[in-house]
């Protein structure tokens, strides 16, 4: 246990150190010679060093530090631990290390340093850490009101972000700056969920047996069979002892199961959902989880 806990820490710690080099990167590669901003609390800190000339190296600990002992309170010390090593590590990376203005094309500042700084906030949450804590503040708004979803709340914060950046500003970097922020969270959302995102699959048919055999045998994958009566179908109401199927496969086998099964029953009612993870049983890991 403690071999797996040492290369545990280890690859989050590798996670988070290139998580910040690349948000770095981002950060003085690209952006700020453009004076664009990224979105939440990352944005808030690089607008205000914008308006009154301080240097970002200190603003986004000192903006990040009520958020990271929120976590700290709601999420746990070691989520605390790393995300305040991760944001110091990033601060420390924009006063110390130097990097090059890649680019002066305007275009592509705003959607390279985006990725890059997505790259960076993915890796560091591959890492169990944060390097802005607008997902904290969103989390426990919304644990606070059950009406209001995290969505919600990141939304109304950026709106409020890239409204004060036009302002103060001007139109054109408001707008350059939303591109950056559409970047950075496409960037994070690849890395966190990755291609493979995992796809829900339930499965209604009179050959249940076949296509579970099919699902377990040829294709590998687990299946859980759920006893279930039929309710109400194309032949009125129905009271027939039936199976209902369910199993977990990754997006990319989506279609590959779903032509199975429609060579074995082309009737078969299928529904499908994405869901944001799944552990155990027979699924086939990501890479970097």
């Amino acid at each position: 246990m403690q071999g797996i806990t040492k290369r545990s820490l280890a690859k989050d710690a590798v996670l988070i150190t290139a998580g910040i080099f690349s948000a770095g990167l981002g950060l003085k590669g690209f952006l700020l010679s453009s004076h664009f901003i990224d979105g939440g609390v990352t944005g808030i800190s690089m607008l205000i060093a914008s308006i009154f000339h301080i240097p970002l190296s200190l603003l986004i600990p000192i903006i990040n530090f009520p958020f990271i002992i929120m976590g700290y309170k709601q999420i746990g010390r070691a989520f605390a631990f790393k995300s305040t090593a991760a944001i110091t590590g990033l601060a420390l990376c924009l006063a110390l290390v130097e990097f090059p203005d890649v680019t002066p094309d305007l275009l592509l500042t705003s959607v390279f340093g985006g990725f890059f700084i997505g790259a960076g906030i993915g890796l560091a949450m591959r890492g169990g850490a944060v390097l802005d804590g607008t997902e904290v503040a969103a989390l426990l708004v919304s644990r606070r009101n059950s009406g209001v979803r995290v969505g919600d709340v990141i939304l109304g914060m950026n709106i409020f972000i890239f409204a004060a950046a036009a302002y103060f500003l001007g139109v054109d970097i408001a707008l350059y700056s939303m591109l950056t922020y559409f970047t950075a969270s496409k960037t994070v959302d690849f890395l966190i969920h990755g291609i493979e995102e995992y796809t829900a699959i339930w499965i209604v048919s009179d050959h249940h047996e076949q296509i579970r055999e099919l699902i377990t045998d040829k294709l590998h994958k687990g299946v859980t069979v759920l006893n279930s009566e039929k309710g109400f179908g194309k032949r009125g109401v129905q009271t027939e002892e039936t199976k209902v199927l369910y199993s977990v496969v990754t997006r990319l086998e989506v279609s590959r199961l779903r032509d199975a099964i429609a060579e074995i029953d082309p009737l078969a009612f299928i529904v499908q959902h994405g869901i944001d993870d799944a552990r155990g049983g027979i699924v086939k890991g990501r890479a970097l989880h």
